[in-house]
């Protein structure tokens, strides 16, 4: 059972005293920070995701999940209560002794990082992170800033947003990917990359990659073990159908310029076939009502949601829950 508190314990229901977490001599309790920035829309999804796959992925463990959110994130009234009433204050961080922290992205606002609200907050949790936990792993922009922050890596604005589901490979072998069986599908949705050639200079070891999107993941050992991921394996089915909807919204809106591409390698063919026809429909009529006359889409069967997070949390706790040395 998992309870939406300000300490929410994920156990296994076959948890029992005396039981041990992933093997002989390893921890059965374990201490996680979870630093949602996701926009309002996605924080309680971003909650639920990550949770589930954390319960999924405990075994025997139990988890203590403590959720924290950057002051400097807009928020929403609605979204302000429930972190008022749910997450515990950032400033909590360093006392509850996190064995590992999850840090997710933002939805970019300006036009580079340094710009963004959340920068400075973002960067001593960086810092504090390097030397305060046993891994950390970065999401998406929390990714892009981490790399900037630590090596100087400047992100690189791509063509068109990547969004879809990508085709993803091995590229070493790591105990982090151990058990992943290709191909990987891992949902990818981001304006910016950072590019592998940079990273290698700089000593980041490449684990996964896409042909079509370029990096997956990628790590580098501080005092921390850094984990970084430019996609987002922790998005349940219907995650990137919840942006592509949003964004349509936004065009028929007037709030953005660009008509948002339709997710590739996501929805079936006919689902496609009826959105590029309604796109044609948006452009020539641009008009908020149009929104109520879009089309149930249907996903393809084949996008795997969620199965190499789990591999990917499973291999993370189990490495935190080793005896350190």
């Amino acid at each position: 059972m998992i309870l939406l508190d300000k300490k929410q314990s994920i156990a296994s229901p076959t948890l029992v005293p005396g039981q041990e977490a992933f093997g002989r001599g390893e921890r059965t309790e374990l201490t996680i920070g979870l630093i949602n920035n996701m926009p309002d829309g996605a924080l309680k999804a971003t909650e639920r995701q990550f949770a589930r796959l954390l319960s999924g992925a405990a075994g025997q463990a139990r988890i203590h999940l403590h959720c924290f959110s950057l002051p400097s994130v807009s928020r929403s009234p609605q979204a302000r209560a429930h972190i008022d009433k749910e997450y515990s204050s950032i400033a909590e961080l360093g006392r509850l002794k996190i064995d590992g922290l999850i840090v997710t992205g933002a939805e970019p606002n300006g036009c580079t990082l340094s710009q963004e609200a959340l920068w400075r907050e973002l960067t001593d949790i960086i810092d504090w992170a390097r030397t305060n936990t046993r891994s950390t792993i970065w999401s998406c922009l929390a990714a892009h800033a981490a790399v900037l922050h630590l090596d100087g890596i400047e992100r690189q604005r791509l063509p068109a947003k990547c969004s879809g589901i990508q085709t993803c490979a091995k590229v070493t072998d790591d105990w982090l990917t151990r058990g992943l069986r290709g191909p990987l599908k891992v949902p990818h949705s981001r304006f910016n990359e950072v590019r592998e050639s940079d990273l290698l200079t700089h000593g980041y070891q490449v684990l996964t990659r896409s042909n079509a999107a370029g990096v997956d993941i990628f790590t580098k050992q501080f005092d921390s073990r850094f984990i970084f991921f430019q996609g987002h394996p922790e998005y349940d089915a219907l995650s990137l159908q919840r942006e592509y909807m949003r964004d349509l919204a936004r065009y028929l809106a007037g709030d953005r310029d660009d008509y948002p591409a339709i997710p590739t390698n996501y929805f079936d063919a006919a689902t496609e076939a009826q959105l590029t026809s309604f796109e044609r429909r948006a452009k020539a009529d641009r008009n908020p009502t149009l929104a109520a006359e879009l089309p149930g889409p249907t996903l393809r069967g084949d996008i795997a949601a969620g199965v190499a997070a789990h591999v990917i949390l499973r291999n993370w706790l189990a490495f935190l829950g080793q005896s350190p040395g």
